[in-house]
């Protein structure tokens, strides 16, 4: 084992890219909300990146990644405090860069999950509640997953494949979003529906997206080359037919679109490709994208009806995003990318674990969700919510509001 410069520099550079997109998420989100709490919606995926962070180095990448025990987890000891996470590569993970490097790889998808959740029980949880579920569910929901498919835990045994987390990161979020806004209610407003508090501040959090993007999925391949090329390129391309398909479903169903329909597709483009941008030929890309659009917009609409207050539509644009593209391996994977093919076999067997997976984090979610509410006050009351969560939670406003 030698260390690849060229390997080191582009994953480096993913890492960033990575790094760059829970901020990025941040302004999406910020941009979406009511303008009387954008701060605070702002916060709760900045603050991620230290409480993760710490969780990380301390426990949590031993248990996704350290010596696995009975498929279930990972040996908490073997990487505790960095120990033994230094700059000689790791045969079994990224044999061709500093371990240090994947670690901090790993680490940025650990850092945006629970503040992808976010953006669905907007304002309905104080900041002691949001801290608690994100430490909670960190362990409890995040690493074991990644364990399970990553980690070489017994999803991974079983053949199951997630090139770059549309399990392991959207279909978590996106269905512990709908269990906590199950568990957490709907808001009490006057005026119900999405209010946006600034479309600029949300397009800029989209473009963000967009960049980091190309480092969460073509970074899935661990080396710079052509399999990363393959999914940069699939990336680009899902992006664009989500989009493309979204605006045109918006307008034949609803009669017109906006330009909240146009980030929004973008988005679900990007969650639909990513489980299977390592594994399938760009052409194919083009049909990832016209499920996303069509598949990720009944969803947003089965919600409305429901009556489900998912505040920025995680549930429908990222859940259902990631579940969909994880499916789409077993019928659209081309065994000359990276070894996987699409067969009858490969599709039973993405069903199976993406659909174990989405009740898994719906059910620990729920459960979490419930003994926090139990043991301590874990909601902003119907006053705090009306008046909006910036000022009287932080005593801070984005905007001077007269």
């Amino acid at each position: 084992m030698h260390i690849n410069s060229g390997d080191t520099a582009f994953m480096m550079l993913c890492t960033a890219m990575v790094c760059l997109m829970t901020p990025g998420l941040a302004f999406f989100y910020g941009g979406l909300a009511r303008k009387r709490s954008v701060l605070y919606i702002m916060m709760q995926s900045f603050i991620s990146m230290g409480i993760v962070t710490l969780i990380w180095v301390y426990g949590g990448f031993g248990l996704a990644f350290g010596k696995d025990e009975g498929g279930v987890i990972g040996r908490i000891s073997d990487y505790f405090a960095l120990v033994h996470v230094g700059l000689v590569p790791n045969p079994v993970h990224a044999a061709s860069i500093p371990f240090a490097l994947f670690f901090l790889f790993q680490l940025m998808f650990c850092v945006i999950t629970v503040p992808l959740i976010s953006g669905a029980f907007a304002e309905r949880l104080n900041m002691k509640g949001y801290i608690l579920l994100l430490i909670f569910w960190t362990y409890l929901v995040y690493i074991p997953v990644c364990h399970w498919v990553w980690g070489n835990g017994f999803l991974a045994k079983w053949g199951f494949v997630d090139f770059a987390g549309g399990t392991v990161i959207h279909t978590t979020a996106g269905f512990a979003a709908l269990a906590s806004i199950i568990v957490l209610g709907n808001r009490k407003l006057k005026h119900a529906g999405m209010k946006p508090s600034n479309l600029m501040a949300a397009a800029i959090g989209t473009g963000l997206l967009w960049f980091g993007w190309f480092g969460f999925n073509s970074g899935g391949a661990l080396k710079a080359g052509a399999l990363a090329t393959k999914a940069f390129t699939n990336t680009a391309i899902g992006l664009a037919s989500g989009m493309v398909v979204w605006i045109l479903y918006a307008k034949f169903v609803r009669g017109k679109f906006d330009f909240i329909d146009v980030l929004t597709g973008s988005v679900a483009g990007l969650a639909t490709i990513t489980p299977c941008a390592g594994y399938i030929n760009p052409a194919s890309a083009v049909l990832v994208g016209l499920a996303a659009g069509i598949i990720c917009n009944l969803a947003v609409s089965l919600q409305e009806k429901i009556g489900w207050d998912d505040a920025l539509g995680v549930w429908g644009v990222h859940g259902i995003g990631g579940f969909t593209g994880t499916i789409l391996i077993g019928i659209l994977a081309d065994h000359t990318v990276n070894g996987i093919a699409g067969s009858g076999h490969q599709f039973l067997i993405q069903t199976g674990g993406v659909i174990l997976v989405a009740a898994y984090s719906f059910a620990i979610t729920f459960i979490l969700l419930k003994i926090l509410g139990s043991i301590t006050n874990i909601r902003p009351t119907d006053k705090v919510i009306s008046e909006g969560l910036d000022q009287t939670l932080l005593n801070e406003t984005t905007y001077n509001i007269n």
